[in-house]
């Protein structure tokens, strides 16, 4: 069990690939309060809660699903009121049942009460990526595919979004633009064709830069066979054509297949012996997961 009483001591979780950027949680938990306190603060708390009362409640999961966010509520509670500290019974990445209490919390009843659902919205969200990150983890085990996310996140979340995702076992894809190549379609069509867009994105970048590439016919996989990638994505094929891709770059290049691949059809395009399925419905349709704040005043 661990106590969290500073920002800084709630973003250092035991597993390491779990490091969430304490300054972007700073400016995201301050952004976050200010939309919420507005110009008036919290006028309902202000009115009907003792300036001296103290509270002591409880975040609980009203449904299964993993944790996620727990440095993120930390430092909401914390950004409102340094007095009010946070136990956390699980960590992020643990499995919870219903019912389950994830984090104690005490201080100031009022400060308690308006940082609640700043604390619960980004919990909420994460936990829920977290928790269906999780599942297609689990419909791929067995077989070598990793899970990996998209940037098909909601604007001004990526790092959390993407920090859920390896709370629920999956992978980051690249971050943004600048720290990878993906030539996809569009680029294909405007460079000139599959060979054209490679040798440009070889001789512009650096060496430590991966290139991509994306790919929705066999014909096109010949071609950046013939050219050389870093990795191929295979785009909308079904198992049978997986394979058969598979097969054909013998393991010269990473394989990653993409495209409206869901629940029920990760497992077979896992079997094609892809190196990695992305998925942007990680994060763009994962629910909320349902967590709840119970609070009693001392």
């Amino acid at each position: 069990m661990t106590h969290h009483k500073t920002p800084e001591q709630a973003t250092v979780p035991a597993n390491p690939a779990l490091f969430l950027n304490p300054l972007i949680i700073a400016d995201a938990v301050r952004r976050a309060l200010d939309e919420d306190l507005g110009r008036a603060g919290d006028i309902t708390t202000l009115a009907t809660i003792p300036a001296r009362a103290r509270a002591v409640a409880v975040i609980a999961a009203r449904q299964p699903g993993i944790v996620s966010g727990l440095p993120v509520a930390v430092a909401a509670f914390h950004a409102y009121d340094p007095e009010v500290t946070l136990t956390s019974k699980l960590a992020d990445g643990d499995p919870l049942s219903p019912g389950e209490v994830v984090a104690r919390i005490e201080g100031p009843a009022r400060s308690v009460l308006s940082a609640e659902r700043v604390a619960l919205n980004f919990m909420g969200r994460m936990s829920g990526i977290a928790t269906l990150t999780s599942t297609f983890v689990k419909r791929v085990a067995g077989t070598r595919a990793r899970i990996v996310c998209t940037r098909k996140t909601t604007p001004g979340m990526r790092a959390f979004e993407k920090y859920a995702v390896r709370c629920g076992g999956g992978f980051n894809h690249r971050f943004g633009l600048d720290d990878a190549v993906l030539i996809k379609d569009n680029h294909i069509a405007v460079a000139g064709g599959v060979a054209q867009a490679l040798r440009a994105a070889k001789a512009a970048v650096g060496h430590l830069v991966k290139v991509e590439i994306e790919v929705d016919t066999l014909d096109q996989l010949d071609e950046v066979i013939a050219e050389g990638a870093d990795v191929v994505l295979l785009d909308n094929m079904g198992p049978d054509l997986l394979a058969e891709a598979v097969r054909r770059i013998a393991g010269r290049m990473a394989t990653e297949a993409s495209g409206g691949i869901n629940l029920d059809t990760v497992r077979a395009a896992a079997e094609s012996g892809v190196d990695m399925i992305s998925v942007g419905a990680l994060t763009h349709s994962a629910p909320v997961l349902d967590l709840g704040l119970d609070i009693a005043i001392d």
